[in-house]
């Protein structure tokens, strides 16, 4: 006997449950389920305490790099998948992209050489911004990206917020509970900032 079919997951009810604090995950890149996740810790990055090394902002300010946004969002999205054990399976990558071509999705890469070294992810509603996942092809350069997405990004508007979730390895820093983290969003939700996407200059790094 078949068991119930699972409703459709949209894009809007993708960004719902963002709203609400719950994402979806799928068990392996075969799975052909996905499940909602509703961690009791989240992390949560405040703009102005984010701790960089002064290798690697010395790193970050020598290193021949180009940062981009959004223009290989796919790349990103399957390059975080490509490890031993995923959550991202064709449905959830279609639903990514979806909100992708919605502006609702956005991608922060690290290109050397002409090549994509490496980036993150995530989903940005008003003033937050849900960081999905990250990865690396050569040291430090996801690091790279999620100081671009502070500098550059996020810290010039301060109304806004970062966010883990699904399995962002971003944010373990500023790590809380549940209810004080939908407390942050709900707050950043309403804020509805004019945020433009778009390719960062390096310029000086700021970030004390």
């Amino acid at each position: 006997m078949c068991g119930p079919e699972q409703p459709e997951i949209t894009p809007d009810l993708l960004l719902r449950a963002y709203a609400a604090g719950i994402f979806p995950m799928a068990e392996s890149d075969g799975a052909r389920e996905i499940f909602w996740v509703d961690p009791e810790r989240r992390g949560i990055l405040p703009l102005d305490g984010m701790h960089i090394s002064r290798r690697l902002a010395r790193s970050f300010r020598t290193r021949p790099f180009e940062i981009r946004i959004d223009s290989a969002f796919a790349e990103v999205l399957d390059a975080c998948a490509a490890r031993p054990e995923t959550w991202i399976n064709p449905q959830i990558r279609a639903l990514y992209i979806a909100l992708f071509r919605l502006g609702q999705a956005h991608s922060v890469e690290i290109w050397e050489d002409g090549a994509l070294a490496g980036g993150l992810y995530g989903v940005n509603l008003g003033a937050a911004f849900f960081g999905e996942s990250m990865f690396s092809r050569s040291r430090d350069t996801s690091k790279f990206a999620l100081i671009a997405l502070v500098a550059r990004q996020f810290r010039p508007q301060p109304d806004g917020a970062i966010f883990a979730s699904g399995h962002a390895a971003i944010l373990r820093r500023g790590e809380g509970g549940r209810e004080l983290w939908l407390r942050r969003v709900a707050q950043k939700l309403c804020a509805q900032p004019e945020r433009r996407w778009r390719n960062l200059r390096r310029g000086p790094l700021r970030l004390d």
